[in-house]
């Protein structure tokens, strides 16, 4: 299998069987976004501990393909995260949609590499990276976080 078939069979998945989807228990910070442009939403849900470790990470929302999917790979690869990587990956995430950089984190898998790598062809269409990029910038929003 190539590596785009992969990457879409990713987003695929991820769009259509979305994990963590719903109002997670407990939750103690959340935010929302929309983009009027296409009309997707999203509204992060999540519980940060008193160690400032996100306990549940979860999401409602409705869009394309592409933001469903970032959505449902976020929430999956952030829950039981600190923030310090919680913010790093972000930046990771971000700057490879912006300046087609890679990830650098040495902590994920190969597999949550891969799995984030599947979202990069949106690079190429300057109108998804918002897709892509929506729920991500809307978990900051939660954490009140800024990237610096």
């Amino acid at each position: 299998m190539e590596l785009k078939e992969l990457y879409q069979e990713i987003i695929l998945d991820h769009a259509k069987n979305p994990r963590n989807k719903g109002k997670c228990k407990d939750y103690n910070h959340d935010a929302k976004a929309h983009n009027p442009l296409c009309g997707d939403k999203v509204h992060i849900f999540l519980n940060l501990d008193k160690n400032r470790k996100i306990k549940n990470l979860s999401f409602e929302g409705e869009g394309c393909a592409i933001s469903l999917a970032s959505a449902s790979i976020l929430t999956d690869l952030l829950k039981d995260k600190d923030l310090t990587f919680t913010k790093k990956i972000i930046e990771d995430f971000l700057n490879m949609l912006k300046n087609k950089t890679g990830i650098t984190l040495n902590s994920l898998s190969e597999d949550q590499i891969t799995t984030i790598n599947s979202l990069s062809g949106v690079q190429e269409f300057p109108m998804r990276v918002k897709c892509a990029t929506m729920a991500w910038h809307t978990v900051l929003s939660a954490l009140n976080e800024k990237i610096n």
